[in-house]
């Protein structure tokens, strides 16, 4: 059986665990206060070219969120996002137990737009409401779609009219930023948002989100609330490294463009045999509408998730590539399709 459901079910690269085991006796000081994570760090604000943003490692996305979401936010302020987003779905409700309401929009493509926005900005006018003031979304999102510049411009644009936070959930940026029809930078992002993660969990490392605070109003203190969240890692060098490894070169680009293309295998065999899409994406993750029948087939060789149930004879399923699928196996799910 072999697994097609997410993009963090191997280990590391070998770069990584290679890395880790050299420095293994090293002596180091601990919390992130390291030769590593501080070399790390420079490296990223190279790549974002930007040396004004303060930029922290933490272990996982959900604990990125919650401690910067809360951070951020004054405890009768909520998160505007989409129905899709992570932090309503897939967080156990962790923002919710910081003290902070999410609001909701519906979405067809994950992605939300300035007229959202602005529709919940209008709908909550009193003290007798919670107060919007952050808005959350994913690049990709969580059905693989992208922003483009003009897009995250608008909402740029909108949350500075509205005097609103802008947060971006980078779990899957590196799928975002080499995909096809990406024409966003890391220097873009940095530019158009307060604050944002590039997430290393999904590309390549055994774990690490990088955490890029560009406003400066919203540095103050940061490492207090990590540490309260209990996100302040004492071998705080595991993490260091691994970002060292992944931007010290184009790794972490090369480790995203490679599970980009064997997703896009995938979608081509699918659009030949006629399957429609639930949303396009040129990303890691794809969401084909099978036939119940072809559903039951490709599962007695491969495991998915199913994303949800279209009607009583159509499902839509998710398949997802990371930096260690086997292109074999992308190839022989092809196979079985022609079958």
């Amino acid at each position: 059986m072999y697994s097609f459901k997410n993009d963090y079910s191997e280990g590391a690269h070998e770069r990584i665990l290679n890395a880790l085991v050299e420095s293994n006796f090293e002596q180091t000081d601990g919390y992130g206060e390291d030769y590593h994570t501080e070399r790390a760090v420079q490296i990223l604000k190279d790549k974002i070219d930007n040396q004004n943003v303060d930029i922290h490692l933490l272990v996982g996305g959900t604990q990125v969120n919650l401690t910067a979401i809360s951070a951020f936010l004054r405890p009768h302020q909520a998160a505007i996002g989409a129905d899709t987003s992570h932090i309503n779905c897939h967080e156990t409700g962790a923002i919710e137990a910081t003290g902070h309401k999410v609001i909701t929009m519906k979405t067809d493509d994950g992605k939300l737009t300035p007229s959202l926005i602005q529709k919940v900005v209008d709908a909550h006018q009193d003290e007798h409401m919670v107060q919007p003031k952050l808005v959350y979304i994913s690049d990709s999102t969580e059905l693989g779609t992208l922003y483009t510049k003009a897009e995250l411009t608008d909402l740029h644009n909108c949350c500075k009219k509205n005097k609103l936070l802008l947060y971006l959930d980078g779990a899957r940026l590196g799928a975002a930023l080499t995909a096809e029809k990406n024409d966003l930078t890391l220097a873009d992002i940095a530019k158009l948002v307060d604050a944002f993660y590039i997430g290393g969990t999904k590309n390549g490392a055994l774990f690490g989100e990088a955490l890029v605070i560009c406003k400066d109003e919203l540095k103050e203190d940061f490492r207090y609330f990590i540490k309260q969240k209990g996100g302040l890692l004492a071998k705080g060098r595991l993490l260091g490294i691994q970002f060292e490894e992944l931007f010290k070169d184009d790794l972490y680009f090369e480790l995203a463009k490679y599970a980009n293309n064997l997703a896009i295998i995938l979608k081509n065999a699918l659009i030949e045999k006629g399957y429609k899409f639930l949303c396009e994406s040129y990303t890691n993750q794809q969401f084909p509408i099978l036939p119940n029948e072809v559903v039951k087939k490709i599962s007695e060789k491969y495991s998915f998730n199913v994303e949800r149930v279209i009607d009583e004879n159509n499902t839509v399923i998710r398949l997802v590539t990371s930096w260690a699928t086997s292109k074999e196996k992308v190839l022989e799910f092809v196979e079985e399709l022609n079958l």
